[in-house]
């Protein structure tokens, strides 16, 4: 039986592999599919080889706190490949870890095919880093329309432009709410909530009298919701904590706006016209790689527009607060603001939904099952 291994390290990740799953069962249902992966890949039945958290880390000290076990599982995923010999591997983000074990099954012998689903920034970083994925991977399938030619430029591996799955999953908004929830988003990994949680809930107190705002609402794994709401409930206003993907679709529907870590989650807000205001705090040895980066932007909204559309507070800690309340306040208080960012959104959408001129909007089901047997 013809079988795929597909893993995914974090919540975006995921996401994106449960599209791929769906995609790939439709079209090949005798296919099997095994990988890591959490709540969305599950929900389309993939049993996990380990939990998916466990590859959720962000910043030198989640690393080096949990090097033991992220070699452990290293070398668990490749020795499950490599015991099941599937067809082809689909590593979805998780960058380091992914090349680390697309690494070791090349060293040991594996011959099928290894696609790595989301690039890594190569093009912030500079050619040797795009040089080195050329030597495992086989394909790179990226979701911003611009990195297919800035990999071939830097003689990285065969990249094609496949879109993000939040086009399809995210209509954008017919019209901005007159009022609603803030969405508070401090990251999917362990780390990334225990230093931004703090900071969003004194933000959200500081915000909680603007009469466009009728509350607030966390969007959490299942796996993090118990924690997220531990710690919510001692603070002075209520908070939603939502999971599942029918409260995720409503609550991206209401939002007048959101306040966002860095990450993925950025661009689906702005795919589905949500303003936001971007934040992010670093480790200082973060702070330190940030500023080696060639790009001006972290944010992929900022990004792909080529210029300042949210707001980017950086590296902000418990002292910035009142610096993210008042862009925010200035933002979700200024029907312009608003109206403007919605309008870029719009641009930004249009982009993603073609692609680039040498590198057009493909089919990310039917790439991969081009490296499959028929």
């Amino acid at each position: 039986m013809t079988s795929v291994f597909i893993l995914a390290g974090e919540a975006s990740g995921d996401r994106i592999g449960a599209n791929l799953m769906a995609g790939l069962k439709s079209r090949r249902p005798e296919l099997a599919i095994a990988g890591v992966g959490g709540d969305a890949m599950e929900g389309e039945g993939l049993t996990s080889l380990f939990p998916m958290d466990d590859l959720a880390v962000m910043g030198y000290r989640d690393v080096i706190v949990r090097l033991p076990l992220l070699l452990w599982r290293a070398r668990q995923v490749a020795s499950t490949i490599l015991r099941q010999r599937p067809a082809a591997v689909v590593f979805i983000d998780a960058q380091v870890f992914s090349k680390v074990v697309a690494q070791s099954l090349r060293r040991r012998g594996y011959r099928g095919s290894i696609i790595l689903y989301v690039a890594p920034a190569v093009w912030a970083w500079g050619a040797e880093r795009a040089k080195k994925l050329a030597a495992v991977f086989n394909e790179v399938l990226s979701v911003l329309p611009f990195e297919p030619e800035a990999m071939r430029r830097l003689g990285g591996p065969k990249t094609a432009y496949v879109g993000h799955p939040a086009l399809k999953q995210y209509p954008m908004r017919a019209s901005q709410p007159a009022s609603g929830p803030v969405l508070l988003l401090p990251g999917s990994r362990s780390g990334e909530i225990a230093r931004h949680l703090p900071m969003l809930g004194a933000a959200a107190a500081q915000l909680a009298d603007l009469p466009s705002v009728t509350g607030f609402a966390i969007l959490s794994t299942r796996s993090q919701a118990a924690r997220i709401r531990s710690v919510v409930s001692r603070w002075p206003l209520s908070v939603s904590v939502l999971v599942t993907r029918e409260e995720r679709h409503a609550a991206l529907h209401e939002a007048v706006a959101a306040i966002a870590a860095s990450g993925t989650v950025t661009l689906e807000l702005a795919l589905a016209g949500v303003p936001q205001v971007l934040t992010y705090v670093a480790e200082g040895a973060q702070v330190r790689m940030f500023e080696k980066a060639t790009t001006q932007f972290i944010g992929l909204p900022n990004i792909i527009a080529d210029r300042q559309v949210i707001p980017e507070v950086l590296f902000a800690h418990k002292g910035e607060t009142d610096k993210l309340v008042g862009i925010a306040r200035s933002l979700i208080g200024n029907p312009e603001a608003l109206a403007k960012q919605v309008a870029s959104f719009r641009e930004i959408r249009a982009v993603m939904e073609k692609g680039a001129p040498e590198a057009p909007l493909q089919d990310p089901v039917e790439k991969i099952l081009g490296y499959l047997p028929a």
